[in-house]
Parts: structure tokens; C-alpha cells; sequence
């Protein structure tokens, strides 16, 4: 029987590897649902290439654009109500989570509380909400299947691992553009830099986490909540070539990790397929023409951001949600060319420095400080930190 699945966000790089992945798939996966935010044009594409019978597009604007040229036989759920109507969906086995940023919380939430599994890819649900969102799963007895590469790693590594023999995890990070660039002045960086990733095709918010770590900060709040490890056993190292996606390493001193090449696929369709493993026909790893494989320290000096994100983790609360929205707010800017590349984590120190955490926040109450952090990241990044003119 083919699994049903619903895709949020499959417009962006995200979802459209996913639907790479279930064409390559098709005696085992079936896409039901497909939802953007703004991409109306595109997502009509996808429903018809697909036969998708069910639509969201959360931008009002943009719906109506959709909504004058629906094809018979398609609905089409409206505004972010609409992107919640889709994720809840009765008949849909597995809900793909690729939306940006906070726009997947309520979704996310209206999946699992219908008892349906969400395979997560946007980590910013689980770093703002971690605790609601996990103990909403472990009540409607859903699962969360993570699609980042490094979780799905984890998580492949620990299948049928007791959470006893845990030592600690090990995220791998490609350090990006400037890991090793020390001669580089980040008052100076340009987005084109920012944006040229060595290793991976992401997002443009993506690819300047990236840049920062501040993407690696951000997984190590995403490895708590879905494995259940305290913060100070999941590390941090340096490995360029992006082959080897994480480790485990066990209480006896071993240590597992789990390796293939640097293609997003491989994550999705083992979140898509799981638990059962699928040929796809993704590319073949051949190691005896890899070469070395590099590992090193992050600085903690060159990249604040993995301090500030460790930081936050531990003051839990709202704190996290602060951090992320005022992160997003600066990389915006700094794409916009409002402020340097260093002005990222000086606008999400100062937004956080400005906040008093809510220990055990509501939802309500995660929303609001999302909406302040986002307004006084804004209001920094115009005044304090903007580039001066030449």
C-alpha cells in the first residue's frame, strides 16, 4: 500500500527534493497534499504534475491569484488556517514539515494531534516550541522523523538503542564558507560570500546559517528534543567534506556514524519511507575515491553564534524562540544590506540580552515573543547596527 503524504513547503529546495524523491518512488509514495506560502504559480504546477487534489497557500494575496485559476476537481485551503486544515488531513499517513521559520509551528501541532507522523525539516519548530511540541507527539502518539541530515543520522545510528548507552552525540557542521578563512574580515563579508556554500544547494536563510553556525546552534536545541540528550553530551566538529552526517558514541566508547554523499535526498527518503528502506536510485558512495576526511573544533571566537545558541538552550523557556526570530530578522537585513555580516550576532545578542525569559511559556506567550523579538531585532538592525553610508 502506498504511504500518503502531505508536503508543506513544496516549493522551496526542501519540498522540491521531496517530490524528487516520491517520483522516483512511485508504487510507494503518493503525495495528497502540497502547500507554499507564496509560490501559487508553482504549487498549481506541482498539482498538476502530481495530480494533488489538495492545495494551501498561506499568503491571502497569493491564494486569490491561485483561487482564479483552480483547476476543477482541486481545493483550495486559504491563509495559514488553510495550511492547518492541510497538515490535518484524515487520510494522510505522514506530513512533510519544509515550510520557513515559525509558519510550521501550528501546522506541525494540527499533524500530530491528529496522531499523524511529521517528518520535521524545519528545525525552527522544535528550537521555539521543543517541550509543547514533544509532549503534543507523545499524547496523540505521533512520531517525529527528523530531515535535517544530521538528525536523520542520529537517528539512524540509535534505531533500537537504548537511551542508556548513550555517551553523547556528535553533529557534524561543513563550517560553511569561512571555517577556514581566517584572514577574513566579517565586517566586510558580502551576502554573494555568505551565500556560496562549498558543499550544499540550500536556501538563501539556510546557507547564511550556515555561514554564521548559527544553523548548527539551532540542531543542537532540535538533537535535545528528539533524542532526549541533555545539552552538554551533543558536540560540535568541523568536517568540510560533509560525508560523515553525524556520530553517536556509546557508553562502551565506540562510536557510529552514518555516511553518504551530500545530497538532501538521502535524509528525505528515509524519513519518507521509514521504516522500511527504499532504492530511490540516489548516488552511490564510493570510498575509495573519497580521499581524507577532516575533522576539527569550531571557533568559538570567529562564530559567536554557537555560544549564543547554547546559551539560549540552556535558559530554555522563551529564550530559544527569541534567539531564532531575532536571527531571522538579521539575516533578512543583512541580505538586504542593512547591516554587516558581524551585525547578525550583534542584533541576537542584543535582542537577547533585552529579554526575561517565561520559564514554561504557552503557546500564546511563544508567539508574542516571537512577534517582539522580531519587531526589536528589526528596530536594531535600522538604528544601532545599520552599515554606516559611505
Amino acid at each position: 500500500m502506498k504511504k500518503k503524504i502531505v508536503i508543506l513547503g513544496s516549493t522551496g529546495s526542501i519540498g522540491e527534493n521531496a517530490l524528487r524523491v516520491a517520483t522516483a518512488l512511485p508504487s510507494w509514495l503518493k503525495v495528497i497534499g502540497i502547500a507554499s506560502r507564496t509560490s501559487s504559480g508553482r504549487l498549481l504546477e506541482q498539482a498538476a504534475e502530481f495530480k494533488v487534489k489538495h492545495i494551501a497557500v498561506a499568503d491571502p494575496e497569493a491564494s486569490e491569484a491561485a483561487r482564479s485559476v483552480l483547476p476543477r476537481g482541486t481545493t483550495l485551503h486559504s491563509g495559514p488556517e488553510g495550511v492547518e486544515e492541510l497538515a490535518a488531513m484524515k487520510e494522510a499517513d505522514l506530513v512533510l514539515c519544509a515550510m520557513v521559520g515559525m509558519a510550521g509551528l501550528k501546522p506541525v501541532l494540527s499533524a500530530l494531534s491528529q496522531g499523524t507522523d511529521v517528518a520535521i525539516a524545519t528545525k525552527e519548530v522544535l528550537v521555539a516550541a521543543g517541550r509543547m511540541v514533544m509532549a503534543c507527539a507523545a499524547r496523540h502518539k505521533a512520531r517525529l522523523l527528523p530531515v535535517d541530515s544530521e538528525h536523520s543520522a542520529i537517528f539512524q545510528c540509535l534505531e533500537g538503542k537504548p537511551a542508556s548507552s548513550i555517551r553523547r552525540l556528535i553533529l557534524t557542521a561543513s563550517g560553511g564558507p569561512f571555517s577556514h578563512r581566517r584572514d577574513l574580515d566579517f565586517d566586510k563579508v558580502t551576502a554573494a560570500q555568505a551565500l556560496k556554500h562549498p558543499r550544499w544547494n540550500m536556501g538563501r536563510k539556510v546557507s547564511v546559517d550556515s555561514a554564521t553556525l548559527m544553523n548548527k546552534g539551532l540542531e543542537i536545541m532540535e538533537a535535545h528534543w528528539l533524542f532526549g540528550i541533555p545539552y552538554d553530551r551533543i558536540d560540535v566538529v568541523i568536517h568540510p567534506e560533509s560525508i560523515v552526517h553525524s556520530l553517536v558514541e556509546f557508553v562502551d566508547g565506540s562510536v557510529l556514524a552514518q555516511l553518504s554523499p551530500p545530497d538532501m535526498r538521502f535524509a528525505i527518503q528515509h524519513a519518507l519511507t521509514w521504516p522500511e528502506r527504499r532504492d530511490g536510485g540516489l548516488p552511490r558512495l564510493d570510498l575509495a575515491t573519497l580521499g581524507s576526511l577532516n575533522f576539527s573544533a569550531p571557533d568559538p571566537l570567529r562564530f559567536p553564534c554557537l555560544g549564543l545558541a547554547r546559551k539560549a538552550a540552556i535558559t530554555g523557556g522563551t529564550m530559544p524562540c527569541v534567539l531564532n526570530a531575532a536571527n531571522e530578522i538579521a539575516v533578512a537585513e543583512f541580505l538586504d544590506g542593512t547591516i554587516a555580516f558581524s551585525g547578525i550576532w550583534h542584533t541576537v545578542e542584543a535582542v537577547m540580552n533585552r529579554h526575561k525569559s517565561i520559564p514554561t511559556p504557552t503557546l500564546e506567550q511563544i508567539l508574542y515573543a516571537d512577534n517582539w523579538a522580531r519587531q526589536e531585532a528589526r528596530r536594531l538592525c535600522l538604528t544601532t547596527f545599520a552599515k554606516k553610508k559611505a
